[in-house]
């Protein structure tokens, strides 16, 4: 059955919607997008609910008048600005000997309880990546693997709750119910990097309008995020201010002038600034040093975010630009010098299971907006504990079935159905039992107290307990 999805990417220099079908050969087909200019949103984070509700409910209904479609539910995109991780690990006992997707979801549910969250903030992500089988360190996958304990160790990535909150209202204001929240980072690396990239240890670099953001992958996973609040916008404010000409003449100058590696002797006019009448002459190696200043400056600052990971050793396969800044001329070319020589590309949001796509979409700066699509059809983290708290695998696993135990005649459904009018017999002793277990430990509690009883009156019984307690 095809899936409609409604992604919204929230920039502060744009509001990008998009509204997708995922059919069921795990292939997107775009419908339809609207992109509109931000408003009450500055460097990542909500200024003005009112304005910011306006915006995003105009790139809304943009989409949908384009795709036909009235989806309400949506997946989102947060801010690195107030996000920040912490590592921490959890270790569970395996009783049965097999791990399976409740052992792995207890792990890292234990991991989240180790952690220390400060109150202020709320979980967005638990990404996996590392778990260790008994002795056995560096395991991928450990699902269906013979182990009697399980450690795995996890980044979690939270934000702020009054940022979160803001968010949610704003987009609650404009008609839309939020089904999911993803970091800005997370989502454009998802729509960049490739399978070798993961495993190989890679950066992403994620340069937008008033924001610049890092996110290291190392192990499947992400290791590390952190986020500068500097972006093109800025290179737009220094060229308005050196050659005193407007900003939405500066905007244009630094898109069609923009060059990081070539110096020109050409000049241009330029209207000035509360006096447009007039023209002033500038030379465009001026508009060259004015742009390379900035840029040079806003990677310097990542290179040391990045050296501050420590996870620079573990980085094979370089860094991935992406973001409207990465469209500048020379910025691949000046970011390798900056980070000693690593391989450095510029990449495209992944287009290879998407049909539909819009030619404007083709482009680094809608990167995020192109992994909430992804993310949402299912390319996340394996085993990741997301923002709604589920616990997100590519497992086909089937219920418990205890259908082959007989006792009385019965059925285990039977017994569970017995449980449940005898429960009240039950929850004076500890009520909570029965709300924390799963049913196969519910009827296998049940089963074992009837038949205590039982072993006093009956041999026979006293072995089908004994069998039992063998059994689970």
């Amino acid at each position: 059955m095809n899936k409609t999805i409604l992604a919204i990417d929230i920039g502060s220099t744009k509001i990008c919607s998009i509204i997708a079908e995922k059919t069921d050969d795990n292939q997107l087909q775009i419908l339809g997008h609207g992109i509109v200019k931000s408003q009450g949103i500055k460097k990542g984070s909500i200024t003005n609910i009112e304005l910011a509700s306006k915006v995003i409910k105009k790139a809304v209904s943009d989409a949908r008048r384009v795709s036909g479609n009235n989806i309400n539910n949506a997946i989102v995109s947060i801010s690195n600005a107030y996000a920040k991780s912490i590592n921490s690990t959890g270790i569970v006992n395996i009783p049965h000997k097999d791990i399976g997707i409740k052992e792995i979801h207890r792990a890292l549910n234990t991991a989240l309880y180790n952690a220390n969250i400060p109150n202020e903030y709320e979980i967005i992500h638990v990404l996996p990546y590392n778990f260790k089988v008994d002795d056995q360190d560096f395991v991928e996958d450990p699902f269906g693997m013979n182990a009697s304990r399980l450690e795995a160790e996890v980044n979690i990535i939270m934000t702020q709750k009054s940022n979160l909150a803001n968010l949610k209202k704003a987009v609650k204001s404009a008609g839309v119910e939020i089904e999911d929240i993803v970091l800005n980072g997370y989502a454009s690396s998802i729509a960049t990097i490739k399978d070798d990239d993961k495993e190989l240890g890679v950066v992403v670099l994620d340069l937008g309008g008033q924001t610049s953001t890092l996110t290291v992958y190392t192990g499947n996973a992400i290791r590390y995020n952190d986020f500068f609040g500097i972006g093109s916008n800025n290179i737009t404010s220094d060229l308005s201010i050196a050659l005193h000409t407007p900003l939405n003449i500066a905007e244009n100058i630094k898109i069609r002038h923009g060059n990081l590696t070539e110096i020109s002797n050409d000049t241009i006019e330029l209207p000035i600034i509360g006096n447009e009448e007039n023209r002033s002459i500038v030379s465009l190696d001026i508009v060259h040093d004015v742009i390379f200043a900035r840029v040079e400056e806003t990677l310097a600052i990542l290179e040391k975010i990045f050296d501050k990971s420590g996870l620079k050793e573990k980085i094979g396969s370089g860094i991935i630009l992406t973001g409207g800044m990465a469209n500048l001329k020379g910025i691949r070319e000046l970011a390798q010098v900056i980070f000693s020589n690593m391989p450095v590309r510029i990449a495209l949001p992944n287009t290879e299971n998407i049909k539909g796509m819009f030619e404007e979409l083709k482009n680094p700066a809608f990167a995020s907006a192109i992994g909430l699509l992804l993310y949402k059809a299912g390319n996340h983290t394996e085993y990741e504990i997301n923002y709604a708290q589920e616990l997100l695998h590519s497992k086909a696993t089937e219920d418990d079935n205890l259908h082959d135990i007989k006792i009385h005649s019965n059925t285990a459904d039977d017994f569970h159905e017995q449980r449940k009018n005898h429960k009240a017999k039950y929850e004076d002793d500890e009520p909570s039992f029965f709300e924390n277990n799963t049913k196969e430990q519910n009827v296998k509690a049940f089963c074992l107290e009837d038949l205590t009883r039982a072993d006093k009156q009956n041999s026979y019984i006293s072995k089908l307990s004994t069998w039992l307690k063998q059994l689970f």
